[in-house]
This record gives structure tokens, C-alpha cells and sequence, in this order.
């Protein structure tokens, strides 16, 4: 079963079979962002921090930084939302992800939230 984690900063993790992590932000994320117009994605091969800007959003109302959720090293990015970033406003938590990445530690996913914590933590907002 695939499992699902979540940030504070409104990212989700998608842990593939193959071990990659797949990241996009959550559907609160682009709700709160509005029409989103542009996406700057990491290319492959970034190593990246967590919790260090990786990429950036652009809407109607205001730009955004994302914020890896892990660190680890790119290996893809999805260049469907850069050519057509309101895919992003209709599948944000699917087909709309932002990059996949190798984690330098796998057990890392440990530190994020559940489904149910990260609506938890929506409430209490």
C-alpha cells in the first residue's frame, strides 16, 4: 500500500516501490495560492536540504517558495506543470507533482505527517 506523509509547509510525499520520493504540494497549498500561472522546478541531479526553498510558484495573488519536505537528490521533475502550471490547481495531489527525488535517508519519512495529523493540523490553523 502506498503511504502518503505530509509537511508542515504543505508538501506531500509519495514513497514509490522503487524507493523515489515523489513531492507536490497539497490541495490547501494551491487553493490558498489561487490561478496558478507559473512553476520553477529543481532540475535533476540537485541535491537538496530539507527544508531548503527548492522551488517556486507563481499565482495570481502572490509567489511562493516550496520547501523540500526531505533531503535527498533530484531525479525527475514534471515538466507537464511547467508548460501548463493550472494542472496544478485541478490535480495537486496527483498527476501534478513537482519532482522526484532519491532520499539520502530513507527513514526521514518518519518525521513527517499522516493524512489524519496533517487534517489535525489544517484545523488548527
Amino acid at each position: 500500500m502506498t503511504q502518503i506523509f505530509y509537511s508542515k509547509d504543505h508538501e506531500w510525499v509519495q514513497i514509490g516501490e522503487d524507493g523515489l520520493a515523489t513531492i507536490g504540494i497539497t490541495d490547501h497549498a494551491q487553493e490558498a495560492l489561487g490561478d496558478i500561472v507559473f512553476v520553477e522546478l529543481p532540475e535533476p541531479g540537485r541535491n537538496i536540504v530539507a527544508h531548503e526553498a527548492c522551488a517556486v510558484v507563481e499565482s495570481v495573488k502572490a509567489a511562493s517558495d516550496v520547501y523540500a519536505p526531505l533531503t535527498g537528490t533530484v531525479t525527475e521533475n514534471n515538466q507537464a506543470i511547467v508548460e501548463e502550471p493550472a494542472l496544478v490547481n485541478t490535480a495537486a495531489e496527483t498527476t501534478a507533482w513537482f519532482f522526484r527525488m532519491r532520499l539520502e535517508d530513507p527513514t526521514s519519512v518518519n518525521a513527517l505527517m499522516s493524512k489524519a495529523a496533517y487534517d489535525e493540523f489544517l484545523g488548527s490553523l
